[in-house]
């Protein structure tokens, strides 16, 4: 009996120790996160002030042994959004989630199933009506108090698409009733109404699934076979005197200075009169490699510089890739198509990062203010805005790359 009550003690000990170890690292991670943003991002408070921020802050600290460790993120993630840009953000993503095999964009003003799991290849395509039971239109409003690197309401509904898979976000914001599976009710293309039992993947497992998805394209724009990176290259408009830049991701400084020669000399054996740069896709990176372009194709004089410079932009152009197409109209006289970008050409930028010891959120937060235009906007106005349209996107077709190619000659 003796023994059996040291073992009782010693497991009442532990447990407590256990709690406590967790309560203090969650605290020392708080403190950490709220000096590390006040020393390092350039005006914390330029949105919200020190006091509601100290105060939210103070309500998460003392809530921590209440609250799951999503829980306490969500918190976090909810106050980082107050902050008010889209590079001070709360990143779990060296945590070990899980995912539904499923990726949904808001088309048209329908959230659409545009990528699943092959196994579900028949609601490809359906219109996204509940999650266990959540409408929609909830789950889009929970979502869009927590999801990060949100800029403006372009950006916003890009990041609850991204978020939206998630299992265990899904269920801590009560979206859902387990982390691990979910019942989706869709609307199919003939009308009717089917539910699809899904469960989630580890996200280190995700990549390894066959999966059906919608693609969308013109045949006006062909990739070509030989290409030295598959997020930037450039080609031909069929029976079109232009050049099609496609413009996804930045490449290093020294590796687009050999990109920019051997495209200079593919404008002039082509006789190119009109660009079109696409950044519709382009998340970010480094502007000034991004000027680079810019200072090589202003070289080119057969271009037509009046009326034959087109930059393509969406809800997912964000940053850097925001940035340049700011500074491509003004550098290249260009004409901005398509949607307004899903970050600000005014606004705070060039991120900066830490790893908080304990919990392991990566924090990232702004250090620069950028100003790329005269007038702040609500993200780069297009100068022609057309969206991309439901009716086309379910049949492969870019329609905005098409009405842009109708405009060349």
């Amino acid at each position: 009996m003796k023994n059996k009550l040291i073992i009782f003690l010693i497991l009442i000990s532990n447990v407590a120790f256990a709690q406590e170890s967790r309560t203090q690292q969650w605290q020392s991670d708080l403190t950490l996160y709220y000096q590390s943003l006040e020393k390092n991002h350039i005006d914390l408070f330029h949105q919200i002030d020190r006091t509601n921020f100290e105060k939210e802050l103070d309500t998460i600290r003392n809530s921590v042994d209440q609250l799951s460790d999503w829980g306490i993120t969500l918190g976090l993630m909810r106050l980082t959004r107050k902050i008010g840009d889209g590079h001070t953000a709360v990143s779990f993503a060296n945590w070990e989630t899980n995912s539904y095999p499923i990726t949904v964009k808001k088309i048209s003003n329908e959230w659409r199933v545009i990528k699943v799991a092959s196994g579900h290849s028949d609601i490809l395509g359906a219109m996204l009506e509940s999650i266990d039971g959540t409408k929609i239109a909830d789950i889009e409003r929970k979502l869009a108090k927590v999801v990060q690197y949100v800029e403006n309401p372009h950006s916003e509904i890009t990041r609850i698409a991204n978020y939206m898979p998630i299992g265990e976000l899904l269920y801590e914001l009560k979206i859902t009733k387990s982390p691990r599976k979910a019942v989706f009710r869709l609307l199919t293309g003939e009308g009717e109404l089917t539910e699809v039992h899904l469960n989630t993947v580890p996200n280190t497992q995700l990549a390894q699934l066959e999966y059906k998805q919608l693609d969308v394209s013109t045949s006006a724009v062909v990739m070509p076979k030989d290409f030295d990176f598959e997020y930037l290259w450039y080609t031909t408009v069929s029976k079109k005197k232009a050049t099609y830049i496609r413009f996804d991701s930045y490449p290093k400084f020294e590796e687009m200075l050999p990109f920019v020669e051997k495209l200079l000399v593919f404008m002039e054996q082509n006789q190119s009169q009109q660009i079109v740069i696409d950044l519709r896709n382009n998340g970010g990176g480094d502007l000034y490699v991004g000027l680079v372009l810019a200072n090589a194709l202003n070289l080119i004089d057969n271009v037509d510089w009046a009326n034959g410079v087109y930059v393509l932009t969406g809800a997912t152009t964000f940053s850097a890739a925001t940035s340049n197409a700011a500074l491509f109209r003004q550098l290249l006289n260009a004409k901005i198509i398509g949607m307004p970008t899903g970050s600000n050409p005014t606004g705070y930028q060039d991120m900066g990062y830490l790893i908080l010891p304990s919990s392991k959120l990566r924090i990232t937060y702004s250090k620069r203010m950028f100003r790329m235009q005269e007038t702040a906007t609500v993200g780069v106005v297009p100068d022609i805005h057309i969206e991309q349209n439901w009716d086309d996107y379910s049949k492969g077709v870019d329609n905005v790359l098409e009405d842009v190619v109708d405009m060349l000659y």
